[in-house]
């Protein structure tokens, strides 16, 4: 069994970061991710903290599975601090990760232009693409070892993969094979096919966000979201939904245009007024300029979709852009429509990042628009510990609940609900269904991404269920 090194992600679900020790001179890296909230790697670094603690000498190539940036967000710092090896990830993260980058350089680091540029430089340099199936050959120079890697389709966003490093000794050996989960996508979510087990994995390394829970089938989920749709044009509320820019807004701009063309003819009678108020009378905000560029790469990027969203677009719809759909760039209408819905009572679904609530231009919205009981606040996607959306989930029924935003109390007055079906991770059984599936299931299976209470009941499960694989976390 090859040693496995956590530098994030191994006790929470941020910071992802695993290095596979190949030989005691070379190892290679699986993502180089962002802390967020109150989680930190075993050596200290934090969201404040980003700098390399790790040692980079025997890293040979770094495989990115996917783009979000609690898989990405330290790569600046890991060249900086002098990584020169190849960044392989699928075709689609390859489009997707400049843009990524870009951002969280001006976010985090710097709004110097040649500062951004020359890292952006060395990015495109090392970046290869990878098609999705085909084998890539790491040079391991003065080492036994044979090591190939290939990605495989995890479902979870747009260019998600699951990686598949297969070591040899000698060719005469057995290969061993080494998977790295990275996120694994729910079944049945929108745009994505479901991920497909490999044919074995000696060792698998595994997410387990959602590993104490199975999610919501997708009716049920549609039917919580169309039910604040209606609500939002009952009382004039707004609807506000926290997400990434990558993934999770596309599934549901998606999911808006399917509830909106499957019932043309809804009307809802304003609870005040009694006017009878219709789909045309919900403006639809994406306000994230990030996101309004992924969108458009997710639109060039048809090829990738699964069948029933291929199928949409041939019957002429356009499932990431409808009539309502309004997106918002500049920061002064961002400030704008702000004031706009705060003051005006105009019933609108407002999709903006961050997903955890811990910045970006959501929290304008949450300290506008928090303090009005007409309000909702729905949450798609994991809130880890320590940020403010987990803050929200925790104190808003609690007598006289608040969160903390920019340093300002915030009354919670807002009804704050969590919709679990629309998470991009898998529930439970997706996990085990994962590794039960494999013709020849795991030896080992290395539980990563999720909180101990997580880890723990999916690892109970595991015992039912694959008994003869040891599951350590």
């Amino acid at each position: 069994m090859y040693e496995i090194t956590h530098h994030g992600a191994k006790d929470g679900v941020t910071g992802s970061c695993h290095e596979l020790l190949i030989d005691e001179h070379h190892s290679l890296l699986v993502d180089c991710g962002l802390f967020q909230g109150a989680e930190t790697s075993q050596n200290g670094a934090h969201h404040e903290q980003l700098a390399i603690e790790f040692d980079i000498s025997n890293a040979q190539a770094l495989v990115v599975t996917h783009v979000h940036i609690d898989h990405v967000g330290r790569l600046p710092y890991l060249l900086a601090a002098g990584f020169v090896g190849p960044i392989l990830c699928s075709k689609p993260s390859a489009k997707l990760l400049p843009l990524v980058i870009e951002d969280a350089l001006k976010v985090g680091v710097t709004r110097n232009r040649g500062i951004i540029e020359a890292c952006l430089m060395r990015l495109q340099d090392q970046l290869v693409a990878l098609d999705y199936q085909q084998w890539f050959d790491l040079p391991l120079p003065d080492s036994k070892q044979s090591c190939r890697i290939k990605l495989s389709p995890a479902g979870h966003i747009l260019g998600s993969a699951y990686v598949t490093v297969r070591l040899k000794e000698t060719a005469k050996d057995k290969p061993w094979d080494v998977i790295f989960s990275g996120d694994l996508g729910a079944p049945y979510a929108p745009l994505l096919a479901a991920p497909k087990s490999p044919y074995k994995a000696d060792q698998l390394v595994l997410e387990s966000t959602y590993g104490d829970r199975n999610h919501e089938d997708r009716h049920h989920r549609r039917q919580r979201l169309k039910a604040s749709m209606e609500k939002a044009l009952a009382d004039g509320g707004v609807v506000l939904i926290p997400a990434f820019s990558i993934g999770r807004t596309q599934e549901l701009l998606y999911e808006i245009e399917s509830i909106i063309y499957d019932h043309p003819k809804q009307a809802i009678s304003h609870t005040a007024t009694g006017q009878i108020l219709t789909w045309q009378d919900l403006d639809i905000i994406v306000d994230s300029p990030l996101a309004s560029q992924f969108t458009e790469v997710y639109r060039a990027l048809k090829p990738y979709w699964d069948k029933e969203a291929i199928r949409r677009v041939k019957q002429g719809r356009h499932p990431l852009s409808f009539e309502q759909l309004t997106t918002i760039d500049s920061h002064e209408l961002h400030e704008q429509t702000v004031a706009y819905l705060a003051q005006q009572k105009r019933p609108a679904i407002v999709i903006a990042a961050s997903g955890m609530c811990a910045g970006g231009r959501i929290v304008n919205y949450l300290k506008a628009l928090l303090g009005d009981e007409r309000n909702d606040v729905i949450f798609v996607g994991y809130q880890a510990q320590g940020t403010p959306g987990r803050d929200l989930l925790t104190y808003h029924d609690k007598a006289d609940g608040y969160v903390m935003l920019d340093g300002e109390h915030c009354e919670i007055k807002a009804q704050i609900w969590q919709i679990g079906g629309y998470s991009a991770h898998a529930g439970q059984q997706d996990l085990i269904n994962f590794a039960k599936r494999m013709r020849k299931p795991p030896n080992t299976i290395h539980l990563v991404h999720g909180e101990s209470h997580a880890k723990q009941a999916l690892r109970e499960a595991f015992a039912r269920q694959l008994p003869e694989t040891t599951v350590l976390f």
